[in-house]
């Protein structure tokens, strides 16, 4: 399977979309982005993930503090739709939602509550450099 494949959800195996599963990890958490940025708050990492948010670098994130703000249910649902165990999963999500949050507020705002055009803004991320590079290492 190539990594155009794996990012564009067409891929084989065990596991799913990437696009998929981040889409439905954004779409879950309750209130959107906005609700995966007050988690983070709530869990003590709220100037990193504004760091993602504001235009300049992005704070890193590891996974261990992935799964101290996340719930454990979350882990394993993301990880279960890409056929990897939750340690993996929490490792490429510490890599992957900082671009992808920085990639969703490119006005340095967080949008209202609701996806609004979710799925089609994570369908451009095939593109950024750094992301297809990740994905292609959880599939690989």
């Amino acid at each position: 399977m190539g990594l155009l494949d794996s990012i564009l959800g067409g891929g084989e195996g065990g596991g799913g979309s990437p696009i998929g599963a981040i889409t439905d990890l954004l779409g879950g958490q309750e209130g959107g982005i906005g609700g995966l940025m007050s988690a983070f708050e709530q869990g003590g990492l709220g100037e990193v993930a504004k760091s993602w948010v504001a235009s300049g670098a992005n704070l890193p994130i590891s996974a261990d503090q992935i799964q101290s703000v996340l719930s454990s249910g979350m882990v394993a649902d993301f990880a279960a739709k890409l056929g990897v165990d939750p340690q993996q999963a929490a490792g490429t999500l510490a890599q992957l939602l900082p671009q992808v949050i920085d990639h969703l507020t490119p006005d340095g705002q967080v949008p209202a509550a609701g996806q609004g055009g979710l799925a089609g803004a994570l369908g451009g991320l095939g593109g950024l450099g750094g992301i297809a590079d990740i994905l292609g290492k959880l599939k690989g």
